[in-house]
């Protein structure tokens, strides 16, 4: 204890405030949904840094999803002065749904479907994925199958990675459907969580057909090529506006005008296509909730033709 007009050490002064500075920074989480909004860090000679987190749909797992796209985020990140975005993965698109419902992200990246119906209530369109020609179904199977029609699915299992992975179930469901298939009672449909679980499902010969899409299609190509000529696309469907860029609400206007620049920047030179290629992108454009409008029509034809989505 202090004595009254003792000498108090500098550094010991200085560690305690330290100390009173980090109590108070913990007992302020309240751990609601809200828990990641922008954080604060201040380096020394620095502006406040906002730390923004972009949540990114279950594209791939989440180890493969940060090398893919941890790269492209930073340089996002170094093009805009004062903000640093952190890449949030999600084990599986249950999870991924319930953080957009919680409005958990600050940015996030989700496919059409939870464009339209998950995320619309805490999120707002600013932007998209490039190239809509690249957001379609593809259905793979073994290279020794026998299918060769829809019909020689009847009774088979099926793998995609969820319910409302659109390009990879919900199109190729409707395009099966579309051809005569039954899918809601003569098809096994499993949902095994992610697109390279998919594609594993028909290599391993545990399902008789399975769906992806093109992005993670062709990842899966590079990195496995002796299991991935194992198997051919046997169908590819039409295509849907490709996934969406989205912010909070409550994040203020020109922040988001800011990152959006940069994201929609990087097509523009050398360094930032090697980025998105890396990422098995086109690039980045701008978008609104206009543009989703095909995908409420598509959703009225499934839920028509197949039931609701869950």
């Amino acid at each position: 204890m202090f004595t009254r007009g003792a000498h108090r050490h500098p550094f010991t002064v200085l560690g305690g405030v330290l100390l009173l500075a980090v109590l108070a920074m913990t007992g302020c989480s309240d751990g609601g949904p809200h828990a990641t909004r922008p954080e604060y860090a201040t380096p020394a000679s620095a502006e406040p840094v906002h730390v923004l987190v972009l949540g990114i749909h279950p594209l791939h797992n989440p180890g493969r999803l940060d090398a893919m796209y941890g790269p492209l985020v930073a340089a996002v990140s170094a093009a805009v002065p004062g903000v640093k975005l952190r890449i949030e993965a999600s084990r599986d698109y249950a999870e991924y749904e319930r953080k957009l419902r919680e409005g958990r992200f600050d940015f996030a990246l989700p496919n059409p479907y939870q464009t339209v119906v998950v995320a619309a209530a805490q999120y707002r369109v600013f932007g998209k994925v490039a190239r809509d020609e690249d957001f379609r179904g593809l259905i793979i199977r073994r290279r020794d199958s026998t299918v060769s029609q829809p019909a020689d699915l009847r009774g088979a299992a099926f793998s995609c990675p969820a319910r409302t992975a659109v390009a990879a179930c919900m199109l190729p469901l409707l395009w099966l459907h579309q051809q005569g298939l039954d899918v809601a009672h003569e098809l096994e449909v499993r949902e095994v969580g992610s697109q390279e679980s998919s594609i594993l499902n028909v290599v391993q010969g545990r399902v008789a057909a399975g769906a992806t899409w093109p992005p993670p299609w062709r990842a899966f190509q590079k990195d496995y090529p002796d299991l991935a000529a194992q198997l051919e696309v046997l169908w590819q469907t039409d295509t849907l506006p490709n996934n969406s860029l989205m912010a909070r609400r409550d994040i203020d206007d020109a922040l988001v005008g800011r990152v959006a620049q940069a994201l929609f920047a990087l097509s523009a030179s050398a360094s930032g296509r090697r980025l998105l290629d890396r990422a098995e992108i086109a690039g980045f454009e701008p978008a609104n909730a206009l543009t989703y409008a095909p995908v409420g029509v598509m959703l009225d034809r499934y839920r028509d033709a197949i039931g609701d989505v869950r």
